[in-house]
């Protein structure tokens, strides 16, 4: 995590203006920052494509539309050891993700970094919690149209995704990672954070979306 002064500035800021934790949040909140203010998409930025698929409601950021990726843009980017939360839910057969250590695109399917997938009824058999195509969840014990909290902790090569406290991916990545696929870079180094609108039947909610860096 690179910091200077403007951007402590600003995180102090974020952390006396995000509130404390709602009762769907985990009790320890020590050290994180709101990443979404709740009202507006400000600290982010939509790719060219399909931004109509976004849009802000009720504290919450929502996909229904065609593919376009919400980059984070605030403060804490880029990010490099991080420990990130926030609370999702989906409804019947949809589908979208949360990138990490990724870098802004305007169109297409992020080529940089990893993707934590969203997905518990979809036809893909690759499960929410999956450390998509790299280590697969084909159960996560979660449902459709009910909140779940999804936590990303990133610490040098070390990766875990956990929903509801349990660890669903405990991964290090090999140091012949960039071999894994020609077209896509999934490797860590540093990036930001980037949410998934997948398709027109995929309805996904997002709030609570908080980062400490570590």
């Amino acid at each position: 995590m690179r910091f200077t002064t403007a951007c402590l500035s600003a995180i102090v800021g974020l952390v006396l203006t995000s509130g404390p934790a709602t009762a769907d949040q985990s009790a320890d909140e020590t050290g994180f920052v709101s990443m979404f203010d709740g009202k507006t998409m400000e600290n982010w930025k939509l790719a060219e494509e399909n931004q109509d698929a976004w849009h802000v409601s009720d504290n919450m950021l929502v996909c229904d539309g065609e593919r376009c990726h919400l980059f984070y843009t605030g403060p804490l980017a880029p990010m490099k050891d991080f420990h990130f939360k926030c609370d999702v839910k989906t409804t019947p057969g949809s589908n979208a993700g949360i990138y990490f250590h990724t870098r802004y695109q305007p169109t297409g399917w992020p080529k940089y970094g990893y993707e934590c997938q969203v997905n518990v009824s979809h036809k893909d058999p690759k499960k929410t919690s999956s450390l998509y195509s790299v280590k697969d969840v084909a159960d996560p014990g979660v449902k459709d149209d009910e909140w779940y909290t999804q936590e990303i902790i990133v610490k040098g090569k070390h990766i875990q995704l956990i929903v509801n406290g349990k660890v669903m991916v405990d991964y290090t990545e090999p140091s012949d990672a960039e071999a894994f696929n020609k077209d896509f870079e999934r490797r860590l180094g540093e990036g930001t954070i980037a949410l998934q609108a997948h398709d027109p039947k995929s309805k996904c909610f997002f709030k609570n979306l908080r980062v400490k860096p570590l």
